[in-house]
């Protein structure tokens, strides 16, 4: 199997990671607009950077049979879901524990009325 083919996939859906790109840039700087935005601005900025470097880097892969290339591409996407993992990891952790604050409070509400 060749370069070309082992790229199609991703060289088919490059258009895509340039759009998500472009607008997880843009949806930090809007949040580094924020004050509490500002501390987890760099973020979306790095994802959305790794997403137009990978695109970028398949464009050269498929055009050039180019193996290093391709391997840049698949290393930038690695990179980009394995933050998207911790992430959503984080948030439901922090989903959790709010829930629970809010289970107990409520808990301590109702004892409190009695």
């Amino acid at each position: 199997m060749n370069i070309r083919e082992l790229a199609t996939p991703l060289y088919g859906a490059k258009g895509w990671l340039k759009l998500l790109g472009v607008l997880s840039i843009i949806y930090g700087v809007a949040s580094a607009l924020t004050i509490v935005g500002i501390i987890i601005a760099w973020l979306p900025i790095w994802m959305g950077v790794l997403l137009f470097q990978s695109a970028g880097a398949i464009d050269v892969a498929f055009n050039s049979e180019d193996e290093v290339s391709l391997m840049k591409a698949m290393g930038k996407l690695k990179t980009y879901f394995t933050i998207m993992g911790i992430l959503a990891l984080i948030g439901l952790v922090l989903g959790f524990l709010a829930m629970m604050m809010g289970g107990a409070g409520m808990l301590a509400g109702l004892a409190g009325g009695m």
